[in-house]
């Protein structure tokens, strides 16, 4: 049961507004949460996300995240917009985060959705990583800085999604590709020194939208700063967005050479924590993809 009460009471408090609770809605909100459109007896609107009381910690991220999105796009003229986190908490039953309610729609502007997502990338912070940890998906991501990009990617991202398989019973299966891999960073990662760009962390096709206006909408940001190609690569991941997103991110900012071949290696980590979250087949998807990189002439 959810008890709306405190929730509206917590908005009401926030924003100094009165919310009387008229109607809640479920809406579409991925696997992780439960998802509602709340109206008040004003008409005022606003998005909120439950889960349970024990993931508060996911909401307070991604609370700061949305916060760190927000006020740096402020500064550029990337047109990317995200919706204002208004607060977060738990009541006796669940956690929650209220956002914004934003109109959505999946048709839009790809070309100026390409050319903002450039823009972002290319604010840079001094180190790759963030000030805190946070989620991708429900699995804890560590951000720790580091100012080299490959110590970051095998310490920060590939380690610790290899460690959590290998707790779950695969450390035989996968541990001897792994440490092949994990060799053959420098390898792979040759001379490649990118500047820690502001990232979304989970760029897939369920995490962006447009309003009515085609100005492109990020949310459930995994934020961190690190090279923009893991973004880029993640959007290539799921079926891929369009050639127009493309084509205007290239031309505002190129891709650096070899990409081609480094997307392989950012989406392991994406799949990894799929395997970590929902089973087996995922895994094979990782070690088919390990063995790609470990085979390949880079």
């Amino acid at each position: 049961m959810i008890h709306w009460q405190p929730i509206t009471e917590h908005i009401s408090q926030t924003l100094n507004i009165s919310l009387q609770l008229s109607n809640h809605l479920s809406v579409g909100g991925g696997s992780i949460n439960s998802c509602y459109q709340i109206t008040g007896t004003d008409g005022q609107e606003f998005f909120v996300k439950l889960n349970s009381i024990a993931l508060e910690s996911m909401f307070q991220v991604e609370f700061d995240a949305l916060n760190e999105l927000s006020q740096a796009l402020s500064n550029t003229d990337s047109a990317i917009r995200v919706p204002e986190p208004i607060c977060f908490g738990h009541t006796d039953n669940n956690s929650y985060l209220v956002l914004e309610y934003l109109p959505l729609d999946a048709r839009g502007n790809h070309q100026a959705f390409g050319i903002a997502l450039a823009k972002m990338h290319q604010i840079t912070a001094k180190q790759h990583g963030w000030y805190q940890n946070n989620v991708i998906g429900s699995t804890p991501q560590s951000n720790a800085q580091h100012p080299d990009w490959l110590t970051f990617w095998r310490e920060q991202r590939l380690l610790p999604q290899f460690n959590m398989l290998y707790d779950k019973g695969h450390k035989r299966r996968l541990q001897p590709l792994a440490d092949i891999l994990l060799e053959q960073l420098s390898t792979i990662l040759d001379n490649h020194q990118p500047v820690p760009s502001l990232l979304h962390g989970d760029l897939w096709s369920g995490n962006y939208a447009f309003q009515t206006a085609n100005q492109p909408v990020l949310f459930d940001p995994a934020l961190y700063y690190g090279d923009r190609e893991t973004d880029m690569a993640m959007t290539e991941l799921f079926g891929g967005f369009s050639a127009d997103f493309y084509q205007a991110y290239q031309a505002t900012w190129p891709l650096d050479e070899g990409y081609q071949q480094r997307k392989t290696l950012y989406n392991l980590y994406h799949i990894l924590n799929h395997a970590n979250l929902f089973g087996s087949s995922y895994l094979n998807q990782a070690i088919s993809m390990i063995e790609k990189l470990c085979k390949s002439d880079f």
